[in-house]
């Protein structure tokens, strides 16, 4: 037989997949995949309810719906402040995952690099590889995950074509600050780079921590290429719904490469949740003011039984040291954890390009009871030592 792509011949399956097929064969608890347990808003689900009859039903404008895409706009200009050009700044694709992959293959030519932070979201390795560039890791120090200058600096000497941030940051919780971004973005001016973020936790945010959007920032605006989707924000991340915001150029580009990769998101979902970009601030305030109380729940009842962890400043996930066990492998903890203990998470070590084997990550977007289920159970954690 002909041999297979080398480009893909290192891949694995994705860990945090997998994790979610052990927590199901030991019937344990799924704080590994990160989708909440809990509904959508009524609005949304009464909004798709009335779209299934009547539709649309077939492909919609390749980059999205105009509908959609103005939503998306006027909603940006709501809490950006930026005003973006619907019909030439914004392609609407399959999630944020395809968002990722064609704003990297649009920027990156094989040969080139790419920076991005350690700990990351597995994709961004993977996409950057897909496109045939070169990962350049900069390590995000614990226990505040803040970088090292100097280091990020050696990092753009190497003339990256880009550098990845994910804002709040998906495993280990980090908000950008204003001033680290603003860094970022001298840097990426200074050696020509792109900024690719991703945002998607955007309105996920614990006091007093505050998103910036790098967009916004002096001499970003031409420089920033935004990836989002609406899976976190309104708990649908099965609808595959996201999107790229760029400048014209960018985003032109984007929009060749999304059409060969997916064509089109879904035409009745894109109708349907235009409902939910026009919701108005208080929704935001209540999402916030809900993963809050998720948040303190979990790492409260985390606190009360011992555990040592970091406190995640955005997001809804926790990073945990379980160096206490005496397990070399957290693949292998997490393994005993779902069928010994009952509760499924991913280990850290598939998000570290450095050696980290002693960090697990859990995910709290779940219901009171799930949550207060999974901490009874982690009160026999201590089954595990060795």
């Amino acid at each position: 037989m002909p041999a297979l792509s080398d480009r893909t011949s290192k891949f694995t399956d994705s860990v945090i997949r997998r994790m979610t097929r052990i927590s199901d064969q030991y019937n344990a608890i799924n704080l590994s995949q990160g989708f909440p347990d809990f509904d959508p808003p009524k609005e949304l689900t009464d909004a798709l309810k009335n779209v299934a009859p009547v539709g649309p039903h077939q492909y919609a404008l390749t980059w999205g719906a105009k509908n959609f895409r103005d939503a998306l706009a006027s909603k940006y200009k709501h809490f950006a402040g930026v005003d973006i050009d619907p019909e030439k700044e914004i392609v609407v694709t399959c999630g944020s995952t395809e968002a990722m992959m064609a704003a990297m293959m649009s920027v990156a030519n094989p040969g080139d690099k790419v920076i991005v932070f350690s700990p990351f979201y597995e994709n961004y390795g993977a996409d950057t590889i897909l496109s045939g560039a070169e990962p350049i890791y900069v390590p995000l120090v614990p226990p505040l995950f803040n970088f090292d200058p100097e280091v990020l600096e050696d990092a753009f000497r190497q003339k990256p074509k880009a550098i990845v941030i994910c804002n709040p940051s998906n495993p280990c919780g980090k908000v950008f600050t204003r001033d680290e971004l603003t860094f970022i973005g001298e840097l990426a001016r200074k050696y020509d780079a792109w900024i690719i973020t991703d945002e998607v936790y955007e309105h996920i945010l614990y006091k007093p921590h505050q998103h910036v959007y790098a967009m916004t920032l002096p001499g970003l605006r031409d420089r920033v290429i935004v990836c989002n989707s609406l899976s976190k924000t309104y708990s649908i991340t099965g609808w595959r719904l996201g999107y790229v915001i760029a400048p014209p150029e960018v985003a032109e580009r984007v929009k060749k490469v999304h059409d060969f990769l997916t064509v089109g998101a879904a035409a009745p979902l894109m109708e349907a949740a235009v409902t939910a970009l026009n919701f108005g601030d208080e929704y935001y305030q209540n999402l916030q003011d809900h993963y809050t109380h998720m948040k303190n729940l979990f790492v409260g009842g985390m606190r009360d039984l011992g555990l040592t962890f970091t406190e995640p400043q955005g997001a809804y996930y926790v990073l945990m040291d379980i160096s206490e066990f005496g397990y070399k492998d957290d693949n292998e903890f997490c393994v005993d954890l779902a069928s010994k203990v009952g509760v499924g998470t991913v280990p850290g070590s598939s998000f570290f390009r450095e050696p980290v084997n002693h960090l697990i990550r859990f995910h709290f977007a779940k219901k009171d009871e799930t949550l207060l289920a999974a901490l009874d159970r982690l009160a026999d954690i201590g089954k595990l030592k060795r």
